[in-house]
């Protein structure tokens, strides 16, 4: 029988396989190093495109702020402009107040009363005067109770003294000013019950 040695190609073979396992060892580290680079890679672009996100996030949330904090301005504005209205509209509808207020006086006053001041703290009227009588003072009184712009008269002082001849009665009476959005109201009620 003969013999074959084995031994060369055995050889051959282990050099093969080794020089096969070391190429398959680097192309997986290589592999490896690739997919290791490409996910560092993806993950960068995913920060980096977050981070933009972001940014573009906080740009957009500093202008609404900005925008919040000039609308807080304009309401305050607002609030301001319209109280202003309020009381240019109050000092309007309050302007012939005075006109009337003085029209009712003269309304009032009966003959043998005469007046010597009539002073006015917000709506409280004072009138100071001379009557021939205390029942003239008490007609004045009636009138002012009577009349469309004054409501509440009271009595303060009466003072009989002498002037020259004849004896008078000084006075002085309060009385509260009806304003003209009190008028309004009623009025209207007034022409609700006549068309009824």
């Amino acid at each position: 029988m003969p013999r074959i040695n084995l031994l060369p190609w055995r050889a051959e073979l282990r050099q093969r396989r080794k020089k096969e396992f070391f190429t398959a060892l680097l192309a997986t580290v290589l592999f490896g190093g690739l997919l290791v680079y490409a996910s560092k890679l993806t993950v960068q672009g995913w920060i980096s495109t977050q981070n933009k996100r972001n940014e573009l996030l906080r740009t957009e949330i500093a202008e609404l702020e900005r925008q919040i904090k000039e609308i807080e301005n304009l309401e305050t504005q607002k609030a301001r402009l319209i109280a202003r209205m309020e009381i240019i509209d109050r000092l309007q509808r309050s302007r012939p107040e005075v006109v009337h207020l003085f029209d009712e006086i003269v309304n009032a006053v009966p003959e043998g009363v005469y007046l010597t001041q009539v002073t006015q703290s917000d709506s409280r009227i004072q009138i100071k005067g001379m009557a021939e009588s205390s029942t003239r003072v008490s007609t004045f009184m009636r009138n002012i109770d009577n009349s469309e712009h004054l409501r509440d008269p009271g009595l303060d002082v009466v003072e009989t003294v002498s002037s020259g001849p004849g004896r008078s009665s000084q006075f002085t009476i309060f009385a509260r000013q009806v304003p003209m959005a009190e008028e309004e109201p009623a009025e209207a009620q007034t022409t609700a019950r006549a068309r009824r």
